[in-house]
């Protein structure tokens, strides 16, 4: 998937100013290819859309959601607390130049923010999102442990003594929820498997 055609394409339907475009592309790629990005990049995005993809005709308003894609990472930084709130306001002051109408950013912003708990919403399409975010969980345990690795990667300024801890808090409150997955495809698709995958890293920290 060419993910720069992919957000022009977006784009297009609100502005034809492509200089614009152009460099708020550029601010994305830049932002998601920093090096201490191992799995928050520019492939998570791919990965993303490319689950997404099998749901379109599920989705109400694919544009506002493939927004709320391209910037729900946009800050990340692995020491803070207020990643999706910061994300969030970054693509409110960047999509107002874009002259897209405040509902829509509002919306955008909402479903940024819905990715900080990931509780179950009351709006289908950010129960898309959320899925797709953590598609990774349900992944085949090769390239789940992948991505585990590629996490610790990106808090290395944190030691085992604080790390694990951490982890084994964020692993336990996935299993304890009722459903890791909000929607019925994903769950169908990808439960089952997450939840082996989460019980097998606990067990190893």
């Amino acid at each position: 998937m060419n993910l720069k055609g992919n957000f022009t394409d977006l784009c297009l339907h609100f502005t034809k100013d492509r200089s614009l475009i152009e460099n708020l592309w550029h601010e994305i790629e830049k932002k998601y290819s920093r090096k201490n990005r191992y799995y928050h990049d520019l492939f998570h995005l791919q990965n993303m859309f490319m689950e997404l993809e099998s749901v379109k005709n599920r989705i109400e308003d694919f544009f506002t959601l493939s927004f709320s894609v391209f910037y729900h990472d946009v800050i990340y930084d692995a020491s803070s607390k207020s990643n999706e709130e910061r994300s969030a306001s970054y693509a409110a002051e960047r999509l107002h130049k874009m002259g897209l109408p405040q509902t829509i950013i509002s919306k955008i912003e909402d479903q940024i923010l819905a990715t900080k708990s990931h509780q179950k919403s009351d709006d289908a399409d950010t129960n898309y999102l959320l899925d797709a975010d953590l598609s990774i969980l349900g992944k085949d345990s090769v390239i789940y442990f992948d991505y585990t690795r590629k996490i610790r990667k990106e808090y290395a300024l944190y030691p085992d003594l604080l790390y694990k801890p951490g982890r084994k808090k964020v692993l336990k409150h996935f299993l304890e929820l009722e459903s890791i997955f909000k929607t019925e495809h994903f769950k169908d698709k990808y439960e089952q498997q997450a939840r082996e995958n989460l019980a097998a890293e606990l067990k190893l920290l």
